[in-house]
């Protein structure tokens, strides 16, 4: 049975909002007895819409009323009404995810129609969502290697490191082509604070109101792009990398071999002879861009184009419904529906003595400002585990999800094998508080990194709890 679904990506960047259509179609690919396992087969562009900067009324807030009629012209150009879209996406990513009404403004931009996807991305995050728009998990997965991707945007660069396909380590540094803006007829308008501090340390004449000249912006994109260089292990003397660093830097570089640029800068690298005008956008990017194509990333790596640049994110996403038994859940007083909860999966290789550490990396990939949202760890499992795995199990993700309870949030396990009632009750009765902060356990449902779930009030005297499973969708 297939079924199609017309989906909407809208991205609100540092730099940049833009809007995606596109036709998915998504089919049922298991047996005819067998539990529903849908998936989408299917992927069609439908819409590209103009590339905004997006519109503040500070430094601090977004203008929501002027993203709303950006939004509303991009679905007129399209010819598509809001009450077509079956689902989507509202990722709010870079500078813009700390702006102080930057929740409020992807929830609101949620109600354009359909089962959205709801995110407000930080620089981890952003990363990966920006490696894998870009194609460089598939290009690591095709090719057998370790690989990198720089998505460069407006504000920062976000940085994911994958090997074979499998996400390893994610970093973002305050390196993009807006930190330095200039007027129509040169001047500098705006440096961002931490370029300011590297300027006076080096005694760089740059200031606001001054007019911006290549020969004095070149040592400060020198350091800029030894700071990118040094994030990937190419080399160790960048005097001003921990000052760069946003949130953190890259841990595992060890194998890099090819890298992939994605973000507003990325065009600019992959095509400059289509950006002959420096300051065509009123800022540096053009001239950075310039810079990193003359440094050692380009000399050193395997240089991957990547499958998207400036577009490099989500495109909507699929949802299906999957309900799940009774009989092999456990669930304690949980306020239901819950709604959006990005699914933290370490890998079947993880699932040992090395998974509370493993959830302890991936839970600050999702974390925003130091706040955990809601989630989910998906796991495997085990078709037949032992009381001894299970008891395993339960002291890995006791200390795991620690965090998840301290934040308030209730403790929600997905299992793919059908063990999830065993696990719960051996979580309950390791930590009795679980019972008190909220524990799901629910398994037969198949989940990947990146997917989000809600899970919806029981249903059938509380013998079911229906689960809506939404996958990314990306350019690629």
């Amino acid at each position: 049975m297939k079924e199609e679904l017309l989906s909407v990506g809208i991205d609100l960047g540092t730099s940049t909002t833009q809007l995606v259509f596109s036709r998915l179609i998504i089919e049922n690919m298991a047996g005819a007895y067998a539990v529903p396992r849908m998936e989408i087969t299917e992927k069609e562009i439908r819409y590209r819409s103009r590339i905004h900067f997006t519109p503040l009324l500070s430094q601090t807030v977004i203008d929501f009323p002027k993203v709303k009629e950006i939004v509303e012209a991009e679905y007129e150009r399209a010819g598509i009404r809001k009450d077509e879209i079956h689902t989507g996406a509202v990722i709010i990513t870079g500078e813009t995810a700390r702006k102080e009404n930057a929740r409020a403004v992807v929830d609101a931009l949620s109600g354009f129609a359909g089962d959205f996807v709801v995110a407000t991305a930080g620089p981890d995050l952003e990363s990966l969502l920006s490696g894998k728009g870009a194609g460089m998990d598939g290009y690591s997965r095709e090719h057998r290697l370790t690989g990198v991707n720089i998505d460069i945007g407006g504000g920062t660069s976000n940085l994911s490191v994958f090997s074979r396909g499998v996400a390893r380590d994610t970093g973002c540094l305050d390196i993009g082509g807006r930190l330095i803006r200039v007027g129509e007829t040169g001047e500098i308008t705006y440096i961002a604070p931490k370029l300011v501090q590297i300027i006076e340390a080096e005694n760089l004449d740059l200031k606001v109101g001054g007019k911006l000249e290549k020969e004095k912006l070149n040592p400060l994109l020198n350091i800029m792009v030894e700071a990118l260089e040094q994030s990937i292990g190419l080399r160790k003397d960048c005097k001003y990398y921990e000052l760069l660093i946003t949130n953190r830097g890259l841990s595992e570089t060890e194998g890099i071999s090819a890298v992939s640029f994605s973000g507003g800068v990325a065009a600019i690298l992959y095509h400059p002879k289509e950006y002959r005008e420096t300051l065509q956008f009123g800022d540096i990017g053009v001239l950075l861009a310039e810079a990193i194509r003359n440094s050692r990333l380009f000399r050193k790596l395997q240089v991957v184009e990547g499958a998207e640049t400036i577009r490099a994110t989500v495109v909507g996403a699929g949802s299906h419904t999957t309900e799940i038994s009774g009989s092999t859940i456990t669930y304690t007083d949980t306020t239901f529906p819950l709604k959006n909860l990005p699914v933290v999966k370490p890998g079947r290789e993880a699932e040992g003595p090395g998974l509370a550490r493993a959830l302890e990396q991936k839970f600050r990939w999702f974390s925003v400002e130091g706040q955990l949202p809601r989630l989910a760890v998906a796991l495997e499992g085990e078709k037949n585990p032992s009381f001894t795995r299970i008891q395993e199990y339960a002291r890995e993700l006791n200390e795991g999800l620690a965090p998840v309870l301290r934040a308030g949030a209730p403790a929600v396990v997905v299992v793919k094998e059908d063990m999830a009632k065993v696990l719960g009750q051996a979580l309950c009765s390791l930590n009795p508080r679980m019972s008190r902060s909220g524990l799901i356990c629910l398994d037969g449902i198949r989940l990947s990194e990146g997917d989000y779930i809600d899970i919806g009030k029981p249903a059938a005297a509380g013998s079911v709890l229906p689960v809506v499973v939404k996958t990314l969708v990306f350019q690629n």
